[in-house]
């Protein structure tokens, strides 16, 4: 390996390390807050959607799978889904309606009053997750926010948003993994009290 090679994976673990150790008690307090919320919709009869792009559609994915399945423990299978993962509908709307509107429209299919959608977004500003955010609010769902870069406009319209404490995009990606990986542990055992 080469000592520039060397040089540029420790900068990047050190751009890793600022992130991690800058999230405390508010961090906390966030991740908490977003598990309760999401807790108290699936114990009275609601589902959890979850919604993003590229890389934030892969942890919708992931977080939807641990609430079904199991993350650390076994639990009741919870009413969770990604609504990124069916092709037909994705590459339909995307042929039939403005590409905006994607996420907005099986928002509008699948949510209710006392849901709740998860919304991933590093920019915090895509347009499509933006609608997904304005439909599910509209319908009474409660939103939480996932991003960074500052919050961009989806601070102003969720219910509750943890902003990862980084401009970088792939730093941001880490956090909001680490994120999702407390929150399905606090909901995962909300179901095992």
């Amino acid at each position: 390996m080469s000592e520039s090679t060397e040089q540029r994976i420790y900068q990047r673990l050190a751009e890793a390390q600022a992130v991690f150790g800058s999230l405390g008690k508010e961090f906390a307090q966030t991740v908490a807050s977003a598990a309760e919320i999401t807790s108290s919709g699936l114990k009275a009869g609601g589902a959890v959607y979850f919604v993003g792009n590229g890389g934030s559609a892969a942890d919708a994915q992931h977080w939807a799978a641990e609430l079904v399945g199991r993350y650390l423990h076994d639990h009741t299978p919870l009413n969770a889904h990604a609504l990124t993962v069916n092709s037909s509908v994705m590459t339909a709307l995307g042929n039939d309606f403005p590409a905006d509107e994607i996420f907005s429209r099986q928002v509008q299919a699948h949510l209710k009053a006392g849901d709740v959608l998860v919304a991933i977004s590093t920019s915090g500003n895509s347009e499509n997750i933006l609608r997904a955010i304005s439909t599910a609010a509209n319908l009474g769902a409660s939103v939480i926010g996932v991003t960074g870069k500052g919050g961009g406009k989806m601070v102003e319209i969720c219910d509750l948003t943890f902003i990862a404490p980084s401009d970088d995009t792939p730093r941001i990606q880490e956090a909001h993994l680490f994120f999702g990986h407390c929150f399905c542990e606090l909901v995962e055992q909300a179901f095992l009290d």
